[in-house]
């Protein structure tokens, strides 16, 4: 119960909190009401950072879902041109995190990290179709280790987001629903895979690395 209150945060919101409550208290010297709403803002640091443990179902005949939010795609489309796979036909899974999501984002089946490549970009509206082409984003190619074919991870920072926060290494060996990284302040994960049956509907709201996206 404790820890579903009161989750662990990811190491990258230390110092946003720490400012948030060193302006929160000054605040508070100076003004009760604006103290309460910097507090309430404090509060919201503290979830916006935080990283639960999560269980996947341990089955890499699935693929979990890489980030919490609402599934706003799902499209056959060609790979990113960023890792050579314009040529290659790839069904995406587009996944939408708002302000209030965990952005720690997930690997949604076991494999290893052949390939990570960061473009700096716009912040549009990550809602927005366009913002896979013109944002900030971070690339990664997965070889999976049951039937060893490649899955497409792609962090695109949004309109409030500014940076994109890598946590894992190229080369690495992950598990179904380890942690990858997270996005700050708004954003949107693709998915890219192939050969699989889509699970995932338009509008569906998802768990990182509980939900499934799509099967064998």
């Amino acid at each position: 119960m404790f820890n579903t209150i009161f989750p662990k945060i990811h190491k990258e919101g230390y110092k946003f909190l720490a400012i948030s409550i060193l302006i929160t208290f000054v605040i508070l010297f100076f003004s009760k009401i604006l103290g309460i709403i910097f507090l309430l803002i404090t509060v919201w640091v503290y979830y916006f950072f935080r990283d639960p443990e999560r269980f996947s179902i341990e089955d890499d005949s699935y693929l979990v879902s890489p980030a919490d939010g609402l599934i706003t795609g799902i499209s056959e489309r060609s790979g990113p041109e960023e890792l050579r796979l314009e040529n290659t036909t790839y069904t995406r899974v587009s996944v939408f995190m708002n302000v209030f999501n965990c952005h720690v984002n997930r690997l949604p089946t076991t494999g290893k990290i052949e390939e990570i490549y960061y473009k700096p970009g716009k912040f549009l509206n990550a809602s927005l179709d366009k913002a896979s082409e013109e944002n900030e984003r971070n690339f990664f190619k997965v070889k999976t280790t049951k039937d060893n074919e490649e899955i497409i991870i792609v962090q695109i920072a949004g309109l409030i987001a500014r940076r994109i926060v890598c946590d894992v290494e190229q080369g690495q060996d992950l598990k179904q629903g380890d942690r990858l990284g997270m996005i700050r302040f708004g954003s949107r994960v693709d998915l890219y895979f192939k050969n699989k049956k889509v699970l995932a509907k338009l509008g569906q709201n998802v768990v990182a690395g509980e939900s499934l996206i799509a099967s064998d």
